[in-house]
C-alpha cells in the first residue's frame, strides 16, 4: 500500500509564482552583498551597518508582502469620524429599471394554468388586468453566430453580362473573423486585460472551441492599424500641449528582437494619454518628443534619461531664439521616501509626512478654481516648503546616505527646485500620479500575458492602450467609441479622439 506524500508549500505554488519568488529574491541578495563591500570601503561603524541592513531587509519585506498603500494612519485616525468625512447617505433606489434607466426592459407573465376558480361561488376566474410586479437584473450571456454574408448577384436577360453586390468594407478584408469580434478580442486584452488565452478558454465554454490565439491576436494587430490615423491625432494633440507628463514602465520583447528589455513611454495632457513601445530606456525617445513639441514645462521623475531629454533639448530650442523647457519633479516621490523611512523604532520622518499632508490638503482645495485661486493656495504652501528645506539641509550631515531616512533628506533638497515650481505655475500639477495611473492598466495586463511575442505586437500595444487609456480620461465608454470610430471610418469619414467623441 502506497503511502501518500503530503505536500509542502513550495509544492502547492504555481511554477510562474516560484520563478517570480527565486528572482526577486536573486535581486536581493545580489543587492544586499553590493552594499556590504561598499559600506566596508566607507569609514561606518558596526552600528550602522546593522541598522542600515536591518532597515533594507524591512524594507525588502515590506515590498513583498506589506499593503501598497501610502496613506497616512495619523491622519486617517483623526479625520475618520468628523463631519467632513461623513457622506450623507444617498437615497435607496430599489428597482433595477431606475437604477439602470438604459437597461432594456423584457417582461414574463407569469399565469396560472389551470385558470383558478372561485372559493366563495366555485366559478372560474378571468384576468382582472392587475399584476403584481418584481424587477431583477438578469444577463444574456454571450452568443456566438455564423454571419453568413451573401451578396447578390444579377444578370441580364441576354446572359452576357453579371453584376455582384459590392461587398462591404471590413476592418481586415477576407479575414474569417466579424469586426464585431475583432472590437471584442482588442477591447477584451486592452480594456478588460482578459489575455488571449483565457479569451479561447471562456469561447471554448460558450461552446466554441478550437479558436486559434495566434488568430485572435491578428485581430488586435488589423484593428491597430485601422484606427492608427485616430491614434496620430493624439500625438497631434499631445504635441501642442504646453505641460506634459512624462513617465516609462518596463515592456518585455518575448521574441521578434535581440533585446528582450523593451519599455512603454507615455505621455499625456489632461485630455489625451499617448503611448508607445522602444527598445531603450534612454533618454533620446523624450528628446525626440521635446523637440517636436510644444512643451515648456514636463513633469516626471527625476529619473536621467529626462534630464538629459530636457538639456539636448533647450540647447537646439535656445539656438532657435526659442524658450526653454523646465523639468517640474513628483512630489508624490518625495513623498513616498520619507514615507518608506518611517518605522516603528524610528518616526522622525513624520514632522515631513505632516508636512506634505498640510500641502495636499491645500492642493485638494484648489481644484475646479480658476488659475488666480489656484496661485494664491499654492502662495501658502511655499513657507512649508522652504521650512522643510531648511531642516532637510541641516539634518542632511547627519545621515548615511545609504539609509531611508538619508535618501530622502537628499532627494528633497537636490530637487528642491524642480518640486516647487509647480507653485508659480497654475497649469502645472503637484505630482505625475496622472501619468502614473494611466500606465497601471500595462502593468496589471503584462502578469498575465508576460509581453509581446513581436515589434509589431509592442507597437499594438501603444496604439490601443492609447485610446483605451484617452477614452477613460474623458469619461468615454472605450467600446462605444470603438464601434462610432471604426463604423464611421468605414464609411470613409475621418478619424477623431475621445474627447472629441464625447462633444458629439
Amino acid at each position: 500500500m502506497s503511502e501518500t506524500k503530503p505536500q509542502g508549500r513550495l509544492e502547492l505554488l504555481s511554477t510562474e509564482l516560484l520563478i517570480d519568488r527565486v528572482e526577486f529574491l536573486e535581486q536581493e541578495v545580489t543587492r544586499l552583498i553590493s552594499d556590504n563591500y561598499r559600506l566596508r570601503n566607507q569609514d561606518v561603524s558596526d552600528t550602522q551597518i546593522r541598522l542600515l541592513l536591518e532597515e533594507q531587509l524591512r524594507a525588502a519585506n515590506a515590498a513583498r508582502f506589506a499593503v501598497s498603500s501610502e496613506r497616512y494612519k495619523k491622519y486617517e485616525e483623526e479625520t475618520k469620524n468628523t463631519p467632513d468625512s461623513i457622506k450623507p447617505a444617498k437615497p435607496r433606489i430599489k428597482r433595477p429599471s431606475e437604477r439602470y434607466p438604459n437597461v432594456p426592459v423584457r417582461e414574463q407573465v407569469v399565469a396560472m394554468d389551470p385558470v383558478p376558480t372561485c372559493d366563495a361561488c366555485g366559478s372560474q376566474m378571468s384576468d382582472s388586468g392587475m399584476r403584481e410586479s418584481a424587477e431583477q437584473l438578469t444577463v444574456i450571456p454571450k452568443k456566438y453566430e455564423i454571419l453568413k454574408v451573401s451578396r447578390v448577384k444579377y444578370r441580364c436577360s441576354c446572359h452576357s453580362c453579371i453584376a455582384t453586390a459590392t461587398a462591404p468594407r471590413r476592418i481586415i478584408e477576407g479575414s474569417s473573423y466579424s469586426d464585431e469580434m475583432t472590437l471584442d478580442v482588442a477591447m477584451s486584452k486592452y480594456c478588460d486585460l482578459i489575455p488571449i488565452h483565457r479569451y479561447v478558454a471562456m469561447a471554448a465554454r460558450s461552446g466554441v472551441s478550437g479558436i486559434p490565439s495566434q488568430s485572435l491576436i491578428a485581430l488586435t494587430h488589423g484593428l491597430s492599424d485601422f484606427v492608427e490615423p485616430a491614434y496620430e491625432l493624439l500625438k497631434a494633440q499631445m504635441m501642442s500641449s504646453r505641460v506634459l507628463h512624462a513617465d516609462e514602465t518596463p515592456h518585455r520583447m518575448l521574441e521578434g528582437s535581440s533585446k528582450s528589455s523593451w519599455y512603454l513611454w507615455g505621455f499625456s495632457t489632461p485630455r489625451v494619454c499617448f503611448l508607445e513601445c522602444h527598445d531603450t530606456r534612454s533618454g533620446d525617445v523624450a528628446s525626440e518628443i521635446l523637440r517636436q513639441s510644444k512643451c515648456e514645462v514636463i513633469v516626471s521623475d527625476v529619473y536621467a534619461g529626462y534630464g538629459k531629454a530636457i538639456r539636448v533639448s533647450n540647447a537646439t530650442l535656445l539656438g532657435a531664439g526659442l524658450a526653454s523647457i523646465a523639468n517640474a519633479n513628483c512630489n508624490a516621490h518625495g513623498r513616498r521616501y520619507f514615507f518608506k523611512s518611517v518605522s516603528e523604532d524610528d518616526k522622525t520622518a513624520e514632522w515631513y509626512l505632516d508636512r506634505y499632508h498640510q500641502i495636499y490638503e491645500l492642493n485638494k482645495q484648489s481644484k475646479g478654481q480658476a488659475p488666480p485661486g489656484v496661485l494664491e493656495l499654492r502662495v501658502q504652501m511655499r513657507p512649508i516648503f522652504e521650512a522643510m528645506q531648511e531642516r532637510a539641509t541641516s539634518e542632511l550631515s547627519g545621515y548615511s546616505t545609504k539609509s531611508q531616512y538619508g535618501k530622502a533628506l537628499r532627494y528633497f533638497v537636490d530637487n528642491y527646485e524642480g518640486l516647487t515650481l509647480f507653485l508659480a505655475d497654475a497649469e502645472v500639477p503637484i505630482d505625475n500620479n496622472p501619468q502614473e495611473r494611466l500606465l497601471r492598466n500595462h502593468v496589471i495586463g503584462r502578469k498575465t500575458w508576460y509581453g509581446t511575442h513581436s515589434k509589431r505586437g509592442a507597437k499594438t500595444a501603444g496604439v490601443l492602450f492609447s485610446l483605451v487609456e484617452t477614452c477613460k480620461m474623458n469619461e468615454v465608454n472605450p467600446r462605444e467609441y470603438f464601434n462610432a470610430l471604426v463604423t464611421e471610418m468605414l464609411k470613409g469619414l475621418a478619424p477623431f479622439t475621445p474627447a472629441e467623441f464625447k462633444l458629439r
